[in-house]
């Protein structure tokens, strides 16, 4: 064997190493970027959900994880959510609130879609005007949607599922109210409840859902009245403009005459209990309420409620909860919730 023929094959085995080692370094650089593009992918689709999950907040959790949950949420005082932010919606009316209104629209039009939007956006740009030239029988007083049908009272049929869904619940939410009433005592208010202001009586509140706000001390106290609000189509749980509770007059009782915050809902009232000499009145017109049938009425309208019976009669109680109105579209509500979500 030459030595010319031992260098040649000495250095083709060089060559073929040095192709080899090249080679595996190459796939190692590319398993390296791969993973890096992997990993990159995972964290951006990870940053995503927990974006949109805080955006778009479901509107009730389980009743289980209520059940074992611990303490109340941020901002809850006695059982009840008090409005701790001047910039409140609802409790705050400052010249930059369209401003705010049309930015939060703009912001959802962005992310989703103009389309359907043309009403809301009437509504944000003019709000000023329908605000303060709406006749004094109906006046909301934080946003007026335009074009909606007007009317103190709406039929049964309005909203025909929950209406009935509201019905044959009678029986489990009543049960669940008596249960909750063997709290009271002279002692005080009991724990949940909110005593509101009125010029005479007594009017005391049992929140499950306070502007689109669940108070989860208080659902875990009522489960099965918190599943069946979780079954209604067309309750309002999302926004600030979402209220569920129980709603109690003791007699003697009179409630100032005032507006609700939009036209949007229809307030809906489930009797409880209904002693004679009680009476709502919305928009100039009364009606009476009966045990284990809902009374349906769009409180933008001037209202008032009274209990006019004996003390030995006993309480006027209801099961309060907000429905949309019939003719909000769905992609308004969609976009409702994301402009009038709680905190936005």
């Amino acid at each position: 064997m030459s030595l010319e023929w031992l260098a040649a094959w000495s250095w083709s085995l060089d060559g073929l190493r040095d192709c080899i080692a090249t080679g595996i370094q190459s796939v190692r650089d590319c398993d390296a970027a791969a993973v890096a593009t992997v990993a990159c992918l995972l964290v951006l689709f990870a940053w995503y959900c927990y974006h949109v999950g805080r955006e778009q907040p479901w509107p009730y959790a389980s009743v289980s994880s209520l059940l074992q949950g611990g303490g109340e949420a941020g901002g809850l005082q006695n059982g009840y959510a008090y409005c701790q932010s001047p910039e409140c919606v609802r409790c705050a009316h400052h010249e930059g609130l369209n401003q705010k209104l049309y930015h939060n629209l703009q912001e959802y039009a962005k992310r989703y879609s103009w389309s359907g939007m043309g009403r809301i956006h009437k509504a944000i740009r003019e709000q000023g005007r329908y605000l303060s030239s709406r006749p004094s029988i109906q006046r909301p007083e934080v946003f007026f949607l335009p074009d909606l049908p007007t009317s103190p009272y709406f039929p049964r049929d309005a909203q025909r599922h929950d209406v009935e869904l509201l019905e044959r619940g009678f029986p489990t939410i009543l049960g669940e109210f008596e249960a909750l009433s063997k709290a009271f005592s002279n002692c005080g208010l009991p724990q949940g409840w909110k005593l509101n202001g009125t010029p005479r009586g007594e009017w005391l509140t049992f929140y499950l859902v306070n502007q689109g706000v669940c108070v989860p001390g208080n659902c875990r106290r009522c489960p099965r009245t918190y599943r069946l609000l979780g079954s209604l189509r067309t309750c309002i749980g999302n926004n600030v403009f979402g209220n569920a509770c129980i709603s109690v007059l003791s007699p003697g009782t009179v409630i100032t005459e005032h507006y609700g915050p939009t036209n949007i809902r229809i307030r809906c009232h489930l009797g409880l209990k209904t002693p004679s000499g009680c009476e709502l009145v919305v928009g100039g017109e009364p009606q009476c309420w009966a045990e284990g049938r809902c009374l349906l009425f769009d409180d933008s309208f001037l209202h008032t409620a009274f209990h006019e019976g004996a003390a030995e009669d006993g309480p006027r109680v209801v099961f309060m909860v907000d429905l949309w109105h019939p003719n909000v579209a769905a992609a308004e509500r969609q976009a409702l919730d994301f402009i009038f979500a709680p905190g936005r």
